[in-house]
């Protein structure tokens, strides 16, 4: 199974700390927020990693991490997403790269207290279809969330107004090679993106949808108050770190 990063965008909501470097380059707590999910993906067993980039600041990342050295790695990928179309148009963009195997794709600006390698096992095991990492919230109608029909996802809503669980879809998703077949019958959304929700929708449909509770503190890093909680967090209870 190969990994992707997906960290293009502006960061807009980072303004200015972004305006002269990518977001998923800034500081949370003592690291670089792009390590946490690099440090996810190898924790995991995967050591085959894309990493999606954009913007101005796409160069820094090389500087950076250079073929991955510091993380036990051989070499590192790079591709560069134009504009901002979307999660899912950025994965579009791994289609070559997976070259057919199933994919761990990870959200740049996620970061959890734990692993995902039980998570990443099962989905080796699962013959095809998706797998999606969810997680208990407080206020879900600022994410994704899953509804369930028992303990089976039947459909996964975006920022709903009244929210029909509380289980937040996590930004880990695993994918067969299939998700870029369905990526390409995609319509852009009202926001004029491709929506990785649709995509998980397609599988909930087809029925090869699987899910798992992810353990630990989960959080994003893209807004000051969340980089700050991210930063917080870190520093109180440590994260997913290859040093611990």
């Amino acid at each position: 199974m190969k990994g992707v990063i997906l960290a293009g965008g502006l960061g807009s909501r980072l303004h200015p700390a972004t305006k002269v470097t990518n977001k998923h380059l800034l500081p949370v707590y003592d690291k670089p927020m792009i390590y946490y999910p690099i440090e996810c993906l190898v924790n995991a067993g995967i050591d085959d990693i894309l990493i999606v980039t954009g913007g101005n600041g796409a160069g820094d990342f090389l500087k950076l991490l250079g073929n991955g050295k510091a993380f036990g790695l051989e070499h590192v990928n790079y591709t560069y997403q134009e504009g901002e179309g979307g999660i899912a148009d950025a994965l579009g963009l791994a289609e070559h790269f997976s070259a057919g195997e199933k994919i761990c794709v990870i959200l740049g600006d996620n970061i959890i207290e734990g692993n995902i390698k039980e998570a990443a096992d099962s989905f080796r095991a699962q013959e095809k279809g998706a797998k999606i990492l969810v997680k208990e919230v407080h206020d879900p109608e600022r994410f994704g969330v899953a509804e369930f029909d028992g303990e089976k996802i039947v459909s996964i809503v975006e920022k709903p107004s009244k929210p029909k669980s509380n289980m937040a879809v996590t930004g880990i998703y695993f994918f067969d090679a299939g998700v870029f077949e369905f990526i390409k019958k995609l319509e852009p959304s009202a926001r004029g993106e491709l929506e990785i929700t649709d995509v998980n929708n397609f599988y909930i449909g087809d029925g090869t949808m699987s899910w798992s509770e992810l353990c630990g503190w989960w959080t994003d890093a893209g807004t000051f108050e969340s980089l700050h909680r991210a930063s917080n967090l870190v520093a109180e209870g440590g994260a997913n770190r290859m040093d611990k």
